[in-house]
């Protein structure tokens, strides 16, 4: 009897865990405290990256600016994990690699950017495998080989 009461426990807290909402936490944004200790137009992109470690990203054009992005997932037992909360600290350098502007964004201030999928169509559309295969015995010059040799 007492076996058959914990193993019922077991299920019931086993069931309760499993159900239960976890979040994982990944990457690492400076705190405004943190940001407040750069000087704009005095600091540069190295004294940044030795002060708060390497960024997440850097600038799409050469030394533009570094990112430092953290990010909060929500795993729900089944469910696939989403995303809760997002912060994205952008540090602007200008040409010399001084820090020109620095700019927090949140998940809130996202868009939501549409990616066009092109796919090339197929030109084989109605072409059976055999046809794929055989379609191409007659179209063999034997005259264009032998030129070559």
């Amino acid at each position: 009897m007492h076996l058959f009461k914990a193993t019922v426990i077991a299920a019931a807290v086993f069931t309760v865990t499993a159900c239960s909402e976890r979040f994982r936490n990944h990457g690492y944004a400076p705190t405004d405290g943190d940001l407040a200790e750069v000087a704009v137009g005095v600091d540069t992109r190295d004294s940044v990256i030795e002060r708060f470690g390497p960024p997440t990203t850097g600038g799409v054009r050469t030394d533009s600016g570094i990112y430092y992005v953290q990010s909060q997932f929500r795993l729900y037992a089944y469910q696939a994990p989403s995303e809760v909360d997002r912060e994205v600290v952008a540090i602007s350098t200008d040409a010399d690699g001084v820090v020109s502007n620095i700019e927090r964004f949140t998940l809130e201030d996202g868009q939501v950017v549409a990616l066009s999928r092109r796919v090339t169509d197929s030109n084989i559309e109605g072409v059976s495998f055999l046809s794929q295969l055989l379609g191409n015995l007659g179209n063999f010059d034997t005259g264009s080989v032998l030129d070559d040799a």
